[in-house]
């Protein structure tokens, strides 16, 4: 029996504003979606620990207690017929379920950590958090979105080389909140005429994808949330107070959240403001500057990536990340 080997890992979240389902390729790794959305500075960080040992043993936890079948998809395929004990115990920086892309951050951050402790090569670790998202019901080309940081525009669906991401960066702060409870992605995306409702909504993304021009798709992601008409009445209202602050905003695809993004840096005082006036949960943010990051090296506790905790809301101080 050898000597237990650790490695961790770091995925981005990530908000989409506007996307076209994509799910006809024969090849699953080339389906997803088309669209555009922003990654976030704050996801999801695995811990893989591995122990050889005659008994097989696998464990995939996080904090809340709650089932993560797709993360342990992930590290089941990855572990393979390997002997031995394999634990991986996930932190997530915000909500499952609410449009934040955790799904998929838990799913890239196991992949690469536990394909670190393995000599896994990375391709097949995305390839592996990709398709257990797909078909897990995480979402529809969330992998693909976090591969890099910044705003990202999905001109092919999939993760590459058989889907196409471009991204670029943008430096000022986003606003995140959310209330209700989750609305999970396979059981809205399982509706045909929901999917229509999104074609006809989507109608701007061809040009967008060709144009690629962040304050294009902050203002495209607003026309879509209003087309599709998913946000409820309370949303909704939150939605309009935000943007007469002077915010670009948006509905979390899927979720009952929302994303704002100050154009300047007197919108970014009015919504502190308004935000801590109004209360509940919401969070100042930046875009990722970069997608996934892993490593296998023998780090201590206080030296390993720090999980940003529970999101802080308002009333209180405002808690930028």
């Amino acid at each position: 029996m050898g000597a237990t080997r650790e490695a961790w890992a770091t995925a981005p979240g990530h908000v989409t504003g506007l996307f076209l389902p994509a799910t006809d390729s024969r090849d699953p790794r080339g389906r997803g979606s088309r669209g555009g959305g922003v990654v976030l500075d704050a996801g999801a960080r695995a811990v893989a620990r591995w122990t050889p040992s005659v008994r097989p043993r696998l464990r995939v936890v996080d904090g809340s207690g709650r089932p993560l079948p797709i993360s342990r998809e992930v590290a089941e395929r990855l572990r393979g017929g390997r002997r031995g004990a394999l634990e991986v115990v996930l932190t997530h920086d915000l909500p499952v379920g609410q449009g934040f892309g955790m799904s998929a951050a838990g799913a890239l951050a196991t992949a690469l950590a536990v394909g670190r402790l393995f000599g896994i090569p990375r391709s097949r670790a995305i390839e592996t958090a990709h398709l257990a998202d797909l078909f897990g019901g995480g979402g529809l080309g969330g992998v693909a979105a976090i591969l890099g940081g910044g705003i990202e525009f999905r001109l092919r669906p999939g993760i590459p080389p058989w889907g196409e991401i471009v991204h670029r960066p943008w430096t000022g702060p986003v606003w995140i909140g959310w209330s209700g409870r989750p609305m999970p992605s396979p059981r809205a995306l399982a509706d045909r005429s929901l999917r229509r409702r999104i074609e006809r909504a989507a109608r701007e993304l061809p040009a967008l994808l060709q144009d690629r021009d962040p304050a294009r798709l902050f203002a495209a992601s607003e026309r879509f949330t209003d087309r599709l008409g998913l946000a409820g009445s309370a949303l909704s209202r939150k939605i309009a107070r935000l943007r007469r602050a002077g915010a670009w905003t948006m509905q979390t695809m899927f979720g009952h959240g929302w994303l704002a993004v100050p154009p300047t840096d007197r919108v970014d005082r009015e919504l502190q403001k308004l935000l801590h006036e109004e209360g509940g949960e919401a969070r100042r943010l930046r875009c990722a500057a970069r997608g996934p990051r892993a490593s296998r090296s023998s780090l201590s506790p206080a030296a390993r990536p720090r999980a940003r905790g529970p999101a802080s809301g308002f009333p209180g101080r405002p808690v930028e990340a």
